[in-house]
């Protein structure tokens, strides 16, 4: 993410969002109400006597500005669409007041308009900026002739594949068994070299083979074996990367993760509600309660609720009053342990009744 003009007494700053990671945060630093003016490329009806044409219309590119009235992230087509009353652009191609969507390009600039920026706004806009493009970590989960990869995402884990081998079992007599096996490895490899920069690579799995992966590495790719380390799971998968999160692997390899932050988070306040802790709160009234007593020493609050809450005052509060927020990703596991919590919770600096 680039910041190209930042007014904020004015109300605004222009943004290009350059990863899929940057539209996911301009997915909840834009709200209900906000203004966002960008190019976009709309269908215009031609009249001029085409009939094939008129009946399809041409496309036309120009700058339109919009009242926002709904925000739409999609994970899988990575896309940004925010709908809402049109404000700005050219009347001859369409009328002011009309309702439009806007597809959030990356490396399309896009001006967002408050009517006051908070601070969990810009704190949240110059993580985006200052977190890195590369990878922090891929997850390779390995079972007999199956890999699935987690991609550590700042919003969350993008799962890939599963990818599949033709490996027989050890009891089957297969002369092509290891040129089979070496051709899985391989295609495993071309899968994690898509990836550019990559800073850490966890292999793990129940078995043998992430052992076995993890020499193949070390005698035909040196390099990146080096930023390798391999971990025991119980299961293969989905699963499999879940259990390596949840023991924190990834965290001890690169603090600087969001998700990893998040799951150490989520996983802490499950700790202190399994004591029994009076020094938590948890669900939408406790937790604001708490805020509006000073009381709150970390605030975990779903992505999803900092909108459908109003909580933009409240989480100034927290940072106003030396608290720590955190705004928690609903794309993967931790985010929906606090989903079933009520969307929010804190960590707080003395019990309250």
């Amino acid at each position: 993410m680039r910041i190209i003009k930042q007014d904020t007494k004015e109300g605004f700053i222009e943004v290009v969002p350059e990863t899929l990671d940057d539209l996911w945060h301009l997915s909840h630093i834009i709200e209900e109400g906000d203004n966002a003016s960008s190019k976009t490329t709309r269908r215009i009806q031609d009249n001029t006597g085409d009939k094939l044409r008129s009946d399809r219309g041409v496309k036309k590119t120009f700058y339109l500005g919009l009242d926002i009235e709904n925000i739409a992230f999609h994970l899988f087509t990575g896309k940004l669409r925010l709908t809402g009353v049109i404000t700005k652009g050219p009347e001859d191609l369409i009328p002011l007041g009309s309702h439009h969507t806007l597809e959030v390009k990356l490396n399309i600039p896009i001006t967002i308009r408050k009517g006051r920026w908070p601070k969990w706004a810009i704190k949240r806009l110059n993580q985006a900026i200052d977190a890195s493009k590369k990878l922090s970590a891929i997850i390779i989960v390995l079972e007999d002739d199956t890999a699935t990869i987690g991609l550590m995402r700042q919003f969350g884990i993008e799962y890939y594949g599963p990818i599949k081998g033709h490996v027989s079992g050890k009891r089957i007599i297969d002369k092509n068994r290891q040129k089979n096996i070496t051709q899985f490895y391989e295609k495993v490899i071309e899968s994690i070299e898509k990836f550019d920069s990559i800073q850490n690579i966890v292999i793990a799995g129940p078995g043998f083979v992430k052992n076995d992966f993890y020499d193949y590495l070390k005698d035909k790719y040196k390099d990146l074996a080096k930023i390798s380390v391999i971990e025991a799971t119980g299961c293969g998968g989905r699963n499999g990367i879940s259990e390596v999160l949840k023991k924190g692997t990834v965290e001890k390899l690169t603090s600087e993760n969001r998700v990893a932050l998040e799951m150490g988070a989520i996983n802490n306040l499950l700790g202190e509600i399994g004591k029994n802790s009076s020094k938590i709160a948890y669900g939408v009234k406790q937790t604001k309660d708490a805020i509006n007593l000073g009381a709150v020493s970390q605030l975990l609050i779903l992505d999803t609720k900092v909108a459908s809450e109003n909580m933009g005052d409240l989480m100034d509060m927290v940072e106003n009053m030396k608290g720590e927020v955190m705004v928690v990703s609903s794309e993967h596991e931790g985010g929906q342990q606090l989903e079933s919590l009520g969307g929010m919770a804190a960590i707080l600096r003395y019990g309250i009744s």
